[in-house]
């Protein structure tokens, strides 16, 4: 055989030359010549060898150290025959030498493969209702749980808990939380439940349900992205109407709805003692209030203002009207109620100015009042006005046409300088005046009493 590794052999006059490195491997038994079709042609022949796998097994075998595999013993022909007088002549420890490498290697794999069974573990996993077995070489349910790519948060329930210890045979479950916005009873609350249904999420919630009105349906699965619930609880609410109690266990949403559970009716203005919106509590007493109204209108006068003006002209402490004052005139509307037979307080509910008040203007005089009139002050003026008033500046006769002091009438008196009424005009003011008309007529103004002012 040359470097090149081929293969010579003739055919039919000819040679061809084989690489056996790169010939194509045929099944063992069956010799493939050139086609049928090719010259020259060979057909094919049974093989004779076998492969050691096949070969038949002699009856004894050789045992390996802690192995339970037989091993054949050495084989049949002279090429077995040298073999067996070589070993022969070997010296025994020699062959023991040889073998106890090899037991060595085959009882380490076989102890390692042992350790490596022995890590193995088939546990039950669910992940939100979800199960399946695998088999893990994870220490703990942390360490699985990242191995599986299960992520937990918070709100998240895993059971056994995390770092516990895993075993063959181990159930290891995951449930996600789910975020639950509960309106229980009009108070909110933002909650997280690990429970897949609402019923579930009610009993983790600790919520009683029975006779309860709830927003969606006890079996609504919860996905991971929540929901927003309603529940009202049953209470007890007594409605007082017409003089009767009754009592109710109710689920309604406002004190109205319970009123009308009651059997009772509203009718035109009547309403309840709680706001019938509100929300009915539990042991709660709502009285029905009957109404029966109307209206009435009332006219009120408007009182006019006084406006005060000086007067030079005037002797300081006397005023003069010059415009009397006029009250106006207001139209009010009331509302009437009677609750339960009882009439309450008008309310007024409108108001209309039909006509405008009108101002008083008044002069006041600012002139300083002289005290001294020649001829007539050394008379008893305070004896006069005792015996025609009563010593009253403001006395007025039960005829309505004297006044004052000295009882002047009207003419009189602005004929003297003075104005408006004299009963109005200061004790000071009269008495001057009184002066001035004894100068002018004597005592002859005051028949009756006229005799005091010399006495």
């Amino acid at each position: 055989m040359s470097n090149s590794q081929q293969y010579h052999e003739p055919y039919g006059g000819g040679d061809t030359y084989v690489d056996l490195h790169n010939a194509e491997t045929v099944a063992h038994g069956v010799y493939t010549g050139p086609e049928a079709g090719d010259a020259p042609y060979r057909p094919p022949y049974d093989d004779t060898y076998r492969p050691a796998y096949e070969a038949p097994r002699p009856p004894d075998t050789l045992q390996l150290p802690h192995q339970g595999a037989p091993v054949p013993a050495e084989g049949t022909g002279r090429r077995a025959a040298r073999r067996r007088r070589g070993r022969a002549a070997e010296r025994p420890d020699s062959a023991v030498r040889r073998l106890l490498p090899q037991a060595l290697v085959v009882a380490f794999l076989a102890g390692g493969t042992t350790a490596f069974v022995a890590e193995d573990k088939a546990v039950e996993l669910t992940v939100d209702g979800r199960s399946r077995t695998l088999h893990t070489f994870a220490d703990d349910v942390t360490e699985l749980l990242a191995d599986e790519g299960v992520p937990v948060g918070a709100h998240d329930r895993v059971v056994p808990a995390p770092g516990t210890a895993l075993a063959g045979g181990d159930e290891v479950e995951v449930r996600y939380g789910r975020p639950v916005r509960l309106t229980l009873d009009g108070h909110r609350h933002d909650l997280w439940t690990t429970a897949r249904t609402v019923e579930a999420a009610l009993e983790q919630f600790g919520v009683r349900a029975d006779g309860a009105y709830l927003s969606l349906a006890r079996t609504r699965r919860i996905g991971r992205q929540g929901l927003a619930l309603d529940v009202r609880t049953e209470r007890s609410v007594t409605v007082l109407a017409d003089g009767r109690a009754r009592t109710i266990r109710t689920n309604a949403a406002t004190v109205g709805e319970a009123v009308e559970q009651a059997g009772i009716t509203l009718r035109g203005e009547d309403t309840t003692s709680v706001p019938p919106g509100s929300f009915p509590r539990d042991g709660q007493t709502v009285t029905v209030l009957r109404i029966t109204g109307g209206r009435e209108v009332r006219e009120e006068p408007i009182p006019f203002a006084v406006r005060r003006t000086e007067d030079p002209a005037l002797f300081r402490g006397t005023e003069v009207v010059e415009r009397a004052g006029q009250p106006g005139l207001r139209r009010t509307t009331y509302a009437l109620r009677t609750v339960n037979g009882v009439r309450q307080k008008p309310r007024r509910i409108g108001t209309e100015v039909v006509r405008e008040a009108r101002d008083q203007v008044v002069r006041v005089g600012t002139k300083p009042l002289p005290t001294s009139v020649r001829g007539a002050d050394g008379l008893n003026w305070q004896g006069l006005a005792a015996c025609e008033s009563g010593g009253r500046p403001d006395a007025v006769d039960p005829s309505g046409t004297y006044g004052g002091l000295y009882q002047f009438d009207r003419l009189t008196w602005h004929a003297l300088g003075g104005s408006g009424r004299p009963q109005d005009a200061p004790a000071a003011e009269q008495t001057l005046r009184a002066k001035k008309l004894y100068v002018r007529r004597g005592a002859s103004p005051w028949p009756h009493c006229g005799a005091r002012l010399h006495g």
